[in-house]
C-alpha cells in the first residue's frame, strides 16, 4: 500500500526565499546553500527575492548578434527536418517518428520534472518510488547523473550571469565583445563549459543530499544501465515491430536505435543547452530577475516548459514556469496530474501579488 500525504495537509503557494536570510561568505552562494538543505520549507517565505542589477547597463549584445547565435541553434533542427523528408520511406516512417516524439517527451520530462524542478530546485514533494522513476528517465537522456546535473544548476543560480555562473554567454570574456565575443560567449553557454573541468563545481557542496544511499543514488552510480536502456527500448520496439510487420526484424531495430536513440538524445541535448544559451540572449524579461535569462515561446514548448527562462530566475522554486495561461508547460501539466492522483504533494507556486510585485 502506498503512504499517502497526511489527510488535511495544505499546499501553500509560495515562492523563493529571502536571499539575504540564508547563511553563505558569498553573497551569491544564498541560493545554493538553501536548495542543498536536506529540506525546504513549505512556509510562506519574505516577500522580497534577490537583488536585481541593471540589466540594460550591462547588454552588449545587439539583434544581429543574437540573429548569429539563433542561426547555430535552429540550422540542427533543420538538418533532422531534412533528414526525415529525404529518408521518408527508406530509413524512416511514422514508427520512427513515433518513437523519437515518444522517447524525446519521456526523457526531455525526465530532465524538466525530475533532474530540475524535483532534484534541484524541490518544487514539489513525492514518493521514494517516483523520485526513483524520474531519476532514471532524467538518466536516459545521457546528461549525467542526478548529483552532477543538480551541483551545476544550483551554481548557476548561484552565481546567474555573474562570475562563478558555470555556462553564461554573459561575461565569459569581458575583454572581447561584438560578434566574436558573442559567439564565444554562445559556445560557451551552449556546450562548451562542460568539455572545461574548472567550470564543474564541488558535487559535495551543492548536491550534498545525495552523497548518502538511496534509490536515486543507486540510480546515480548505475547511469551507465539507464542510458543503455534509453537506446535499447526504440531498439526493441522498432525490431519486434518490423520483424511482424515485414520480417525485417535486424534493420528496422537499427532505424530504431537511431531515431529514438542517437537522433532523440541529439535533439534533447540540443534543448537543453539552448536554455543555457539562447534563454539568457534572445526573448522577453517580464520579470525582475537580477541577470539576463528571458523567455522564449520557442524553447517554452520545445523545452517542456524550460524556455520560459525569466519565470523561472524570478521564482526558482516554482513547479510551473509557464506563469501565464498562454505560456504552455508539459512538466507543469504532469505536476498537476500527480498532484491529483496524490502522487505529489506540497507543490510550490508564486502567490499572484508576487507575481504582480516581480513585473519588470
Amino acid at each position: 500500500m502506498l503512504s499517502h500525504p497526511p489527510h488535511g495537509r495544505t499546499h501553500p503557494t509560495i515562492s523563493e526565499p529571502h536571499m539575504t536570510t540564508l547563511p553563505s561568505d558569498r553573497p551569491h552562494d544564498r541560493v545554493a546553500h538553501a536548495l542543498a538543505a536536506s529540506e525546504v520549507t513549505t512556509e510562506p517565505a519574505a516577500e522580497e527575492s534577490g537583488p536585481d542589477f541593471d540589466t540594460e547597463a550591462h547588454e552588449h549584445v545587439s539583434n544581429t548578434e543574437r540573429l548569429i547565435t539563433l542561426t547555430f541553434v535552429v540550422v540542427p533542427f533543420i538538418g533532422v527536418v531534412v533528414a526525415v523528408v529525404s529518408l521518408w520511406g527508406v530509413g524512416v516512417s511514422w514508427l520512427h517518428l513515433a518513437l523519437l516524439a515518444g522517447m524525446y517527451l519521456i526523457t526531455a520530462l525526465g530532465i524538466s520534472v525530475g533532474y530540475h524542478r524535483l532534484f534541484s530546485h524541490k518544487a514539489f514533494k513525492t514518493h521514494a518510488f517516483m523520485r526513483v522513476f524520474f531519476a532514471i528517465i532524467g538518466a536516459m537522456a545521457a546528461e549525467g547523473t542526478v548529483r552532477r546535473f543538480v551541483a551545476n544548476h544550483r551554481r548557476h543560480h548561484g552565481h546567474s550571469d555573474r562570475e562563478g555562473d558555470p555556462h553564461s554567454p554573459h561575461h565569459h570574456d569581458d575583454d572581447e565583445h561584438g560578434v566574436w565575443g558573442t559567439i564565444k560567449g554562445f559556445f560557451h553557454a551552449h556546450v562548451g563549459w562542460f568539455l572545461k573541468k574548472r567550470e564543474h563545481p564541488d558535487e559535495a557542496k551543492y548536491a550534498p543530499e545525495f552523497v548518502k544511499p538511496s534509490g536515486v543514488r543507486f540510480v546515480d552510480k548505475t547511469n551507465a544501465v539507464w542510458v543503455t536502456l534509453g537506446l535499447a527500448i526504440p531498439t526493441a520496439i522498432g525490431s519486434v515491430w518490423g520483424g511482424l510487420t515485414d520480417g525485417t526484424w535486424v534493420t528496422s531495430g537499427v532505424l530504431g536505435l537511431l531515431w529514438g536513440g542517437i537522433v532523440r538524445i541529439f535533439v534533447v541535448h540540443h534543448v537543453t543547452w539552448s536554455i543555457n544559451s539562447v534563454c539568457h540572449l534572445w526573448g522577453t524579461r517580464p520579470f525582475k530577475s537580477g541577470d539576463h535569462s528571458r523567455n522564449n515561446a520557442i524553447f517554452g514548448v520545445l523545452g517542456v516548459g524550460e524556455g520560459w527562462h525569466n519565470n523561472h530566475h524570478a521564482f526558482p522554486y516554482s513547479s510551473r514556469h509557464g506563469l501565464r495561461w498562454w505560456e504552455f508547460d508539459a512538466g507543469w501539466v504532469v505536476i498537476r496530474t500527480l498532484k491529483a492522483l496524490r502522487l505529489a504533494w506540497d507543490v510550490r507556486v508564486p502567490a499572484k501579488e508576487r507575481l504582480e510585485k516581480a513585473r519588470g
